[in-house]
C-alpha cells in the first residue's frame, strides 16, 4: 500500500468530525487541568501539513508538552513521538523536517499528536546538567514524561473535538526507541501500536559501561586518541572488501555483520591500534572475561564513525565520548560524581553495580512484554546493522529473550515484527549505501494495516 492510498483510506475512515476554528483553539488556553497547565495556544499552518492547533502546555514540575491538533480531518486517533539523546528541546525533530522523532508523519495522515522535552530545558541533546542530584527530573526523562504527555494530549483532544481517541500509537527512535519499550513495559495499555528504532533500552548499560569502555579503549597513557578518521576510512574499506558479498550480494552493505570474520593483516595499523580495536568489536568485559554489555561496535559501521566515535579532520562528531561523559557524571550513578568525572575514571569491575537506580527509572529492556501483548498491542522494532553507538546486537539479544519469555518466536511475532536493516546507521541519520538512511524507510503504513486489518508487515522499506 503507498503512502497516499494510506492516507486516503485514512481520511475515508475519519470518524465526523465538525471542523474546529481559530477560536476553538484559542478557547484551549482556558483548559484547566489537574498537575500542569497550558501555556499557549494558536494556529500554524506549515508547508505539507494540514492546519493545526498548537497547544504548548506543562505538566508539573516541568514537563513541557506540545500538542499538535488537525483543525479539519482528523482521522479520531492519536500519535505520540519520543525524543533522542538527553531531550530537552522541544520539538527538535520536526523542525530539522525528518519522521524520526517526529510528530510529522501522524499529522500528515490527520492524527492528533504530541511531544515532550522529556522534563528539562537543555541547550544540546549531549547536555545532561540538568540531571545533577536531581532524582525528579531523572524520573520525568525515564517514563513520567510518556505517560503525562499521553494524559495531557488526551485531555486537549477532548476539550478541542469533545470525542476521545480511538486508537494511539507511539513512535520513538535511540532514546526514543528507549521510551517506546518502557511504554510496552511500564503502560502497557496505554499505545496500541509501537515503532521503536535502534533502541537504546539500557543505558547505564550502553552510555555508562559500554561507552566508557569505547572511550578508554582509544585513549593511550599521554591521553591520546588512538583510532582517528584515517584509521576508520582504512578499516572500513577492508571490512567492505571482505565481507560484502558474505551474503551472496555485492552491495556495499553488511547483511549480517556477525557473519564477516576480517584479516586486518596488511593495513598498517599498529599493534596498539589494532588491540583498540579487537576491544571495539568484542566490547566491554570485566577481568573475570565476562560480557557486560551485548556485542561491541559491528562491521559495517566504519563510514560512520566519524560521528560517533572518532571524528573528522574538521572537529565535529565524537558524540559517544560526549554522551558517556555528561551521563556519567550527572544520570548514571546513584551519587553523581559531579562535573570533574570523565569516562577514563569508569570501573570496569565495580562500577555496573553503582548504577541500579538509574536503571530502575530508565531501561527498558525487559523482554517480558506479555502484558502489552496481551492488550493486543503491535510493535515494530528496527535496527540498523550499520549502528556504531547504539549496538543492534543488544536488540538482538533482547528480541531472542522475549521470544523465549513469550513461549517461542511463532508467539511472539503476532504482537512484535523486527527488522535489521543492512548498511543503515543510527536511526538512519547519515546516508549508507545506495542511500539507505531514515527517509528509505516507513514504519507507520505497515503498522498501520497491522492494526487496522490485521497484516502482518514484511517490509518497513517506503514504496
Amino acid at each position: 500500500m503507498t503512502r497516499f492510498l494510506a492516507m486516503v483510506l485514512a481520511v475515508m475512515a475519519a470518524p465526523v468530525v465538525a471542523q474546529q476554528t481559530a477560536e476553538d483553539c484559542a478557547a484551549l488556553r482556558d483548559t484547566v487541568f489537574a498537575g500542569g497547565h497550558v501555556t499557549s495556544a494558536r494556529v500554524m499552518r506549515s508547508e505539507g501539513l494540514p492546519p493545526y492547533c498548537e497547544v504548548r502546555a506543562t505538566a508539573l514540575p516541568a514537563i513541557s508538552i506540545e500538542v499538535r491538533l488537525p483543525l479539519e480531518g482528523w482521522n479520531g486517533k492519536y500519535y505520540q513521538a519520543g525524543c533522542g539523546g538527553f531531550c530537552g528541546i522541544l520539538g527538535r525533530a520536526d523542525a530539522s523536517g525528518g519522521w524520526v522523532n517526529a510528530m510529522r508523519p501522524g499529522l500528515e495522515r490527520g492524527y492528533a499528536t504530541a511531544t515532550s522535552d522529556s522534563g528539562h530545558h537543555a541547550l544540546g541533546v549531549t547536555e545532561a546538567l540538568w540531571a545533577y542530584n536531581n532524582p525528579a527530573a531523572e524520573r520525568d526523562w525515564g517514563y513520567r514524561s510518556i505517560s503525562e504527555t499521553h494524559r495531557v494530549a488526551q485531555i486537549m483532544i477532548d476539550a478541542f473535538y469533545a470525542a476521545e481517541s480511538e486508537q494511539a500509537i507511539f513512535q520513538g527512535c535511540s532514546t526514543g526507541g528507549r521510551m517506546a519499550h518502557v511504554a510496552a513495559t511500564r503502560f502497557p495499555e496505554m499505545f496500541d501500536g509501537i515503532i521503536s528504532g535502534a533502541p537504546a533500552m539500557d543505558y547505564p548499560g550502553l552510555v555508562a559501561t559500554k561507552m566508557s569502555f569505547l572511550v578508554q579503549a582509544n585513549t593511550d597513557a599521554d591521553g591520546n586518541q588512538i583510532l582517528g578518521p584515517e584509521e576508520a576510512a582504512t578499516i572500513g574499506a577492508a571490512v567492505l572488501e571482505q565481507c560484502d558479498a558474505t551474503d551472496g550480494a555485492q552491495d556495499g552493505a553488511i547483511a549480517d555483520p556477525r557473519a564477516c570474520e576480517v584479516d586486518y593483516s596488511g593495513l598498517g595499523l599498529t599493534n596498539q591500534q589494532m588491540d583498540t580495536l579487537m576491544k571495539w568489536r568484542e566490547g566491554p568485559r570485566n577481568a573475570a572475561g565476562e560480557q557486560l554489555y551485548p556485542g561491541g561496535v559491528p562491521e559495517g559501521s566504519e563510514p560512520f564513525w566519524w560521528l560517533w566515535l572518532t571524528g573528522n579532520a574538521d572537529g565535529a562528531g565524537k558524540l559517544v565520548p560526549a554522551f558517556a561523559t555528561d551521563f556519567g557524571r550527572y544520570m548514571a550513578f546513584d551519587e553523581d560524581p559531579g562535573p570533574t568525572w570523565s569516562p577514563l575514571d569508569f570501573d570496569l569491575e565495580n562500577d555496573p553495580a553503582r548504577m541500579s537506580v538509574a536503571a530502575s527509572m530508565y531501561n527498558g529492556d525487559n523482554p517480558d512484554i506479555s502484558a502489552f501483548r496481551a492488550a493486543g498491542g503491535k510493535m515494530i522494532v528496527y535496527h540498523g546493522w550499520a549502528d556504531a553507538i547504539v549496538t543492534p546486537y543488544k536488540t538482538v539479544d533482547w528480541y531472542e529473550k522475549a521470544s523465549a519469555a513469550a513461549g517461542g518466536e511463532d508467539a511472539l511475532k503476532e504482537n512484535v515484527a523486527l527488522f535489521m536493516v543492512p548498511g543503515l546507521d543510527h536511526c538512519g541519520i547519515l546516508p549508507g549505501p545506495g542511500g539507505i538512511n531514515a527517509a528509505a524507510l516507513d514504519p507507520m503504513t505497515p503498522l498501520e494495516a497491522w492494526l487496522n486489518d490485521g497484516t502482518v508487515p514484511a517490509s518497513i522499506l517506503a514504496e
